[in-house]
């Protein structure tokens, strides 16, 4: 048995779900006729989820990622890219 302890990381497969959830919410503010930037900034903004449609579920989509890991998971990107 080895003395050391292993580093296990979700990471990856939560970014993968972000990613997907925050495309859809982006696409059905789109259709419906939102500029999605706003919409999706005024909701981390305030956390009110009245800034995300009803449409093809996206508020509903939305609320399951917690604010601050969004928020955390777009400025990582925004810095790596």
């Amino acid at each position: 048995m080895s003395d050391y302890t292993r580093k296990f990381d979700l990471g990856h497969d939560k970014d993968q779900e972000i990613k997907a959830i925050l495309t859809a919410v982006y696409d059905a503010l789109k259709e419906k006729g939102y500029n999605p930037i706003n919409q999706i900034v005024g909701y981390i903004l305030s956390e009110d989820p009245t800034y995300i449609t009803n449409y093809n579920h996206a508020r509903t989509l939305i609320r399951k990622i917690d604010r601050d890991e969004l928020l955390q998971e777009l400025v990582r990107h925004y810095l790596t890219y």
